[in-house]
């Protein structure tokens, strides 16, 4: 049988993740359609079941997936919201590859390991005065930590931009997997580590 790829393209099997508190947490499972339902959603930790294409792309839709009501019930459905987020993606990857000649996915997984901080601030009450605490981030965290600020970066790169949403999404993946300073969600993350290493 035949392995499945990414998009039908980019095979995750040669995909590497060099961060050991990661690797459990970043799940390369290839899908014809990157589309769980949802499934994942009622259970604790399940997320870290999806694969990290798809929660890329659930990060990028804005409101979320659409709802029908079938039967009393309501259902998650392939909406065409989250049709042209994956359209967008797969556009993306074709031009990381071409810039770069590396399969994307192992470029996107670079850039969640880069954007991870390791390192944030939690506000502790004692005896009626509040402060800030620097604590370590577990790995399932860092992982949507990442996730996050990888789309506020390409949000915020397409203001006064006039390239197209794929050449900002595929321009932020590359800067971040080269840990380019010039990338907004690095330098995200280096603001929340910097914070935490203030008030440790």
């Amino acid at each position: 049988m035949e392995e499945l790829a990414y998009f039908g393209k980019w095979s995750p099997a040669n995909v590497e993740v060099r961060d050991e508190g990661l690797r459990k947490y970043i799940n390369l499972e290839a899908r014809l359609v990157p589309h769980t339902h949802g499934r994942h959603e009622h259970k604790r930790f399940r997320k870290s079941n999806v694969s990290i294409l798809e929660r890329f792309i659930n990060r990028l839709l804005a409101p979320g997936l659409s709802r029908r009501k079938t039967g009393g019930r309501q259902t998650n459905v392939l909406s065409g919201q989250k049709l042209k987020t994956m359209n967008i993606v797969r556009k993306s990857f074709e031009i990381i590859y071409l810039q770069t000649g590396e399969n994307p996915i192992q470029i996107l997984v670079r850039a969640v390991e880069n954007c991870a901080p390791r390192e944030e601030t939690t506000r502790i009450s004692y005896g009626g005065i509040v402060y800030q605490q620097s604590v370590d981030v577990s790995p399932q965290r860092r992982v949507d930590l990442a996730l996050k600020y990888l789309v506020e970066g390409c949000f915020r790169s397409s203001f006064n931009n006039l390239s197209s949403i794929e050449e900002i999404i595929a321009n932020e993946l590359i800067l971040a997997s080269r840990e380019d300073a010039k990338s907004k969600a690095i330098k995200r993350k280096e603001e929340k580590e910097r914070m935490a290493l203030s008030v440790r």
